[in-house]
């Protein structure tokens, strides 16, 4: 008996590929991706400029880092997105469209009374709101990711992941250069409140959009008669443990044990145990722990209470659990494989958390990091983005995923050259631009990809899981990152793996490595080599990425538009 090969995916035209882009679902999606980024990138990012211009330390600006904590955790409270209508709104606007709606206008209105607020005098006023917005923010993130899956159809992933990107990128360029500037003519407070007002681009987009299917499954309790008492202390329990499970969750993904500081009797010993635990040497070894049992302890308060079954267990099981299970259950063996490959997909890109120091290392001004980074950085990711869209709706998913794959992990190759250049714009503009566009492209076909695996029953709280969960890796591997260059770099001048590199650093600018390596007691070249032999290895580990994608697309797990 013969077998007939798979059908491949036919090649389109130009114009086929570029057509889907101009509907009124992509305009809606990339107004809706510009909400989303905007959120993001004031919470933090502009606002630690704002405090700084203000005079406050780093410490109490990285407390502010707590808002971003809710990014991380979102899968928590996405199931209850996925069923909580919203009284009056939903039955007018749609279940996505009414959470959408009540997300754009909270997080206008938060952004409005920050501007309105001075650091000096209403500064835990300012961090309640930011960190009130950074929930805010992620909750839009829920719905807006619900949103694009449930109304993508077969084979749309593609266009409205890329118009999504599109929409954010250019809401990080704005919320990093636009509020600066008026800031440095008019204050901080007015260009908080044009941020505030930009948030109507989003409610454009939530108008624009029109509602996806989406259905609320109903909760089974068979039987069970309610016992109101025994229920509220059930849940109670079950509350507190989650909240120490979103806790030890967030102090791992982040880094911060601020949630923890209570424990401590002492300012110093809080100090002494946050040094250990953001430590390079000991940090990844707490951190990743945690975030095991955090993950651990959330398993455990959704499940039912042993041999006693519960309305408040029957509950979480339906809400919480049974969205994971469908996963698993759906692709059976493959599962482990496909979480695998989407956690190092781009894993050689997340270990680069050290470039700000390298480019400072290599001796360039920080207004010329700034505009290369911020501006030209910013168009390359844009293009790269475009050119993954692109791709997958002319190529297909498969050779997408393998070129993003390979892109991801061989850029890095462009910072190791960098190394031997100096303090040279155009190379650093060269190795940038290669940097961005590879990971732009492959960043949106992994989104795309991770897309595809959503069943739409579930799309909200299996979406949230896999956003939150695919750059753990990544956030934990690149916490050694200063410690691989260091090492290496020690080593280098007596003869390790890293001294062959040192031949190609001989015509370095004086400029370039000069300080740290004096700090360090080594050689310019020695430092320069340590970090062409990082740049390598992150380039290298990128290759497991390219095998794993190999393999899931052997296995089945990667599927072209149309195919069941």
């Amino acid at each position: 008996m013969t077998t007939t090969p798979p059908a491949q995916p036919e090649t389109k035209t130009l114009w086929q590929a570029v057509k889907p882009f101009f509907t009124r679902k992509t305009l809606a999606m990339i107004f809706l991706g510009f909400s989303a980024g905007l959120t993001l990138s004031l919470i933090f990012d502009t606002l630690s400029i704002w405090l700084r211009d203000e005079g406050l330390s780093l410490e109490v600006i990285a407390f502010f880092s707590l808002a971003t904590f809710a990014y991380s955790l979102k899968f928590m409270w996405a199931p209850l997105v996925d069923r909580v209508r919203i009284p009056g709104l939903t039955a007018l606007l749609g279940h996505r469209r009414s959470w959408m709606l009540i997300m754009q206008v909270a997080i206008l209105l938060g952004l409005w009374t920050i501007s309105g607020l001075n650091p000096q005098d209403h500064l835990m006023l300012m961090a309640l709101i930011a960190v009130l917005l950074g929930f805010l923010g992620a909750t839009q993130d829920i719905v807006i990711d619900a949103w694009r899956i449930e109304s993508a159809g077969s084979g749309g992933q593609a266009v409205l992941t890329t118009a999504y990107t599109w929409g954010a990128r250019v809401s990080t360029f704005v919320a990093g250069i636009l509020p600066l500037i008026i800031a440095e003519h008019y204050g901080w407070r007015p260009a908080y409140a044009l941020m505030a007002a930009m948030m109507l681009i989003g409610i454009t987009g939530t108008l624009l959009a029109r509602e996806g299917e989406h259905i609320i499954r109903p909760i089974h309790y068979g039987d069970l008669p309610p016992h109101p008492v025994t229920e509220a202390l059930e849940w109670g329990g079950r509350v507190l443990l989650m909240l120490l499970a979103a806790s030890l969750m967030g102090s791992g993904l982040t880094g911060n044990i601020s949630l923890f500081q209570f424990l401590f009797p002492t300012a110093d010993a809080y100090e002494a145990a946050k040094a250990v635990w953001t430590s390079r040497e000991t940090g990844i070894f707490l951190q990743f722990p945690a975030v095991l049992i955090g993950l651990g302890l959330l398993f455990v308060a959704c499940l039912p209470l042993p041999r006693t079954p519960t309305r408040p267990g029957a509950y979480l099981r339906q809400t919480f659990v049974e969205p994971m299970t469908d996963f698993l259950v759906r692709y059976e063996n493959l599962a482990w494989l496909i979480l695998a490959g989407i956690c190092v997909y781009r894993l050689s890109d997340f270990l680069l958390n050290i470039n700000g120091a390298f480019y400072r290392d290599l001796g360039f001004d920080l207004s010329v990091i700034g505009e290369v980074r911020k501006i030209f950085g910013v168009i390359m990711t844009i293009i790269g983005v475009t050119a993954g869209g692109l791709s997958m709706t002319r190529l297909g998913m498969k050779k997408s995923l393998i070129v993003g794959a390979f892109a991801c992990a061989a850029s890095n190759f462009a910072y190791a050259w960098l190394a031997t250049q100096g303090n040279s714009i155009p190379a650093f503009s060269i190795a940038l631009a290669i940097d961005n566009i590879s990971g732009g492209y492959a960043g949106v076909v992994l989104v795309a990809y991770m897309s595809s695996l959503i069943s739409e029953r579930f799309a909200a709280p299996q979406y949230a899981l896999l956003s939150s969960l695919y750059a753990l890796p990544g956030k934990l591997l690149a916490s050694q990152s200063g410690r691989i260059v260091e090492g290496a770099a020690r080593g280098a001048d007596q003869g390790n793996v890293a001294t062959p590199f040192m031949g190609y650093l001989n015509n370095l600018p004086a400029i370039s490595f000069a300080k740290p390596a004096e700090a360090l007691g080594v050689s310019r070249e020695a430092l320069g080599a340590g970090y062409m032999l990082f740049f390598t290895y992150t380039a290298l580990v990128g290759l497991v990425a390219v095998v794993l994608a190999l393999w899931l697309i052997r296995a089945g797990a990667v599927k072209e538009q149309g195919e069941a």
